[in-house]
């Protein structure tokens, strides 16, 4: 009797275990490292969550290109870089820091569209940590 109520016990733990990490597979947690000071926990985004409920997959709305002229190059995507790697700590020229970078692109996208977060607390919070 004690065995099977142990090998049960397993199985649940190992069950549990097994469904934490599926869950946190897609979550990103946007890095706010470069920040001297930052005034809140970084961002957590589930990117396919995110683009499911969203309904798109057009990888270019978010993570777009500009010409040196600063238009948007249609088509062309970003996804294998970091936004650090375009956006600097401070604005230059006519591209946004990276702190506005991140609240431009999807804050200003949640008002456009009426849905999704637009609060610092909704998206600056501790879980899934």
């Amino acid at each position: 009797m004690r065995k099977s109520i142990f090998i049960v016990t397993l199985c649940v733990l190992m069950l549990g275990t097994l469904i934490t990490i599926q869950a946190q597979e897609n979550m990103v947690e946007i890095n706010n490292k470069v920040f001297y000071n930052p005034q809140r926990p970084a961002a957590i985004f589930k990117h396919d969550a995110h683009n499911e409920a969203a309904g798109t997959e057009d990888c270019a709305l978010c993570h777009h290109v500009y010409d040196d002229k600063g238009n948007l190059l249609e088509g062309e995507s970003s996804e294998d870089s970091m936004c650090s790697d375009c956006h600097g700590l401070k604005a230059s020229g006519n591209k946004p820091g990276l702190m506005e970078a991140f609240h431009l692109n999807c804050k200003g996208c949640h008002l456009e569209m009426k849905k999704g977060p637009i609060l610092c607390g909704e998206c600056h919070t501790d879980k899934g940590k």
